[in-house]
């Protein structure tokens, strides 16, 4: 596989994680409303949901956020011929870490554990800018 398609597969898990998330907040809320603890009108319009899907609805929200400034990156990078094996391996790094962190926000949402994996990821992301800037300098 070259760097090139190799770019391509972090994102794919990225949104593999996203559906995960998906899944898991359908899970929640049924779950939440077959034990009475919900009804399904409080899904509608943002209103207060129990917190074992609020979590999970806020995780998935985070998923829209940093990551897209990962996929912009992760486009740019492949479309200038700026991607190699270090971006390819950042790319997964900051997969990893969205991985860790959902984890982090879906069971306890501790943020004492869920702030470090954030800023490593910002760091990830930052340092993949930096480089393209680099590249496009060199170029």
């Amino acid at each position: 596989m070259s760097p090139t398609e190799a770019t391509i597969w972090p994102i794919i898990a990225h949104v593999a994680l996203v559906f995960c998330l998906y899944l898991l907040l359908s899970s929640r809320r049924v779950g939440a409303v077959k034990e009475g603890r919900a009804r399904p009108d409080q899904f509608r319009e943002n209103r207060e949901e129990p917190a074992e899907s609020l979590v999970v609805k806020n995780a998935i929200a985070n998923q829209f956020e940093l990551p897209v400034l990962f996929y912009a990156v992760s486009i740019l990078l492949y479309l200038v011929d700026a991607d190699n094996p270090v971006t390819v391996a950042g790319g997964w790094l900051f997969v990893a870490l969205r991985y860790a962190h959902a984890y982090v926000h879906v069971t306890s949402n501790r943020l004492r554990h869920r702030r470090p994996l954030f800023i490593a990821g910002l760091l990830v992301v930052m340092l993949l800018w930096v480089w393209l800037g680099v590249w496009l300098a060199m170029t």
